[in-house]
C-alpha cells in the first residue's frame, strides 16, 4: 500500500469519527420528544436539560476539528482524476465546516437563552431572539448553498474519471444523501424525530463511509 494511500485512509477515519462525534453532540443539543411538535422560536430547547446543553457544546466542539481531515480526505480521493476540481472540493468543505463550526458552538447559548425566557423583559428576549436568527441561523442557509456547490463540484470531479472513486459515487454527493435523508424521515417521523435534528452529520457519516469503502475497493483492485 502506498504511503500516500495508507494516510488517506487514516483522514477517512478522522473524517468518520468527526460525523459520530459532532453528531452525538447536536444530539444532546437539540433532541427531546418534544421536537417535532416545538420548532418555532426555539422552543424545543425548553425540553433539553442544561446538562445536556453542555455534554452536546463540548462533544460538538471536540469532534468539528475533525471534519477538516475528513475533507483532506476527499480530496485526495478525488486529486488523482483533477487537481484543480479536488482543490475546489477540499475548499469549499473547509468554508462549510468553518460556518458550520460558528453555528454548532452557538447552540448552548440559544438553548440557555430560552431556558431564561420567564426572568427576562418580553422585549429583551424577542430582542436576543431576533439577534440569534439573524447572527446566527442565518448560517445554516448559508451552509446549505456552500454543500450543495461542493456537492457539484464532487459530482463533476467524478464523472471526469481518474478518481479513487466509481463513477456510481457521484450521485452520492452530501446534497442528494442528505435531502434523501429528509424525505425518509418525513415519511417515518418515528426516525425522523432521532436523525432530522443531526442531518448534516449522517449525511457525512454516510458520505465518509461510502469513501471508504471506495478507497479499500481501489486497493484491493490494485492487489
Amino acid at each position: 500500500m502506498k504511503p500516500t494511500t495508507k494516510t488517506t485512509k487514516i483522514l477517512g477515519y478522522l473524517g468518520l469519527i468527526a460525523s459520530v462525534l459532532v453528531g452525538l453532540g447536536e444530539y444532546f443539543l437539540h433532541y427531546s420528544d418534544q421536537i417535532l411538535g416545538h420548532a418555532e422560536h426555539y422552543e424545543f430547547f425548553r425540553f433539553v436539560s442544561q446538562n445536556n446543553l453542555t455534554t452536546g457544546h463540548f462533544l460538538a466542539v471536540i469532534g468539528l476539528p475533525l471534519y477538516f481531515a475528513g475533507y483532506i480526505h476527499i480530496y485526495q480521493m478525488l486529486r488523482p482524476g483533477n487537481e484543480t476540481l479536488a482543490r475546489m472540493v477540499l475548499g469549499i468543505g473547509f468554508i462549510a465546516f468553518a460556518v458550520g463550526g460558528i453555528w454548532i458552538g452557538s447552540r448552548s447559548s440559544i438553548g440557555n437563552i430560552i431556558h431564561l425566557k420567564n426572568t427576562i423583559p418580553p422585549a429583551a428576549y424577542q430582542n436576543l431572539l431576533d439577534h440569534y436568527t439573524s447572527h446566527m441561523e442565518i448560517l445554516v442557509k448559508v451552509l446549505r448553498i456552500v454543500i450543495a456547490a461542493l456537492s457539484v463540484v464532487f459530482a463533476i470531479a467524478i464523472i471526469k474519471g481518474g478518481t479513487y472513486y466509481k463513477k456510481w459515487m457521484a450521485i452520492c454527493n452530501p446534497i442528494v444523501i442528505l435531502l434523501l435523508l429528509v424525505l425518509i424521515g418525513q415519511a417515518f417521523p418515528a426516525i425522523g424525530k432521532h436523525m432530522l435534528p443531526i442531518l448534516m452529520n449522517v449525511t457525512h457519516f454516510i458520505l465518509f463511509t461510502l469513501s471508504l469503502l471506495q478507497l479499500n475497493a481501489y486497493i484491493k483492485d490494485k492487489h
